[in-house]
């Protein structure tokens, strides 16, 4: 298993005044719109830093604060069940092309892994 990326995901009512500050003021590339959320990210693709800014986390979930992609979210899954740690959004397919859940990190974080 190898993680891919990690990404912060900010809670905004109002994901698209992001915009403003993280693509005008900072430079950033816009390289994600599903209304919902937004993600920013410096020149060069997903290997790259970013940032996410969300009304929520995608059907209907929470904002996470953290979205770790790695190559397979299934065997992580199967991980963190024998481990015990708490599934907060059971593994599922989203309509957008992930397989993902959420789960809850030593500190009450909820973080949203995922794979393409």
């Amino acid at each position: 298993m190898a993680v891919r990326r990690i990404v912060p995901n900010l809670q905004a009512s109002d994901p698209q005044l992001a915009r403003r500050f993280y693509a005008d003021l900072l430079g950033l590339d816009f390289v994600m719109d599903h209304g919902w959320i937004v993600t920013f990210a410096a020149e060069g693709g997903s290997a790259v830093p970013q940032v996410s800014v969300a009304t929520e986390g995608g059907s209907g979930t929470p904002v996470p604060a953290l979205s770790i992609e790695v190559d397979d979210a299934d065997e992580v899954y199967q991980r963190a069940k024998a481990a015990g740690v708490e599934i907060v959004h059971d593994i599922t397919d989203e309509p957008w092309g992930v397989r993902r859940f959420y789960l809850r990190d030593p500190f009450g974080n909820s973080i949203n892994i995922l794979s393409h």
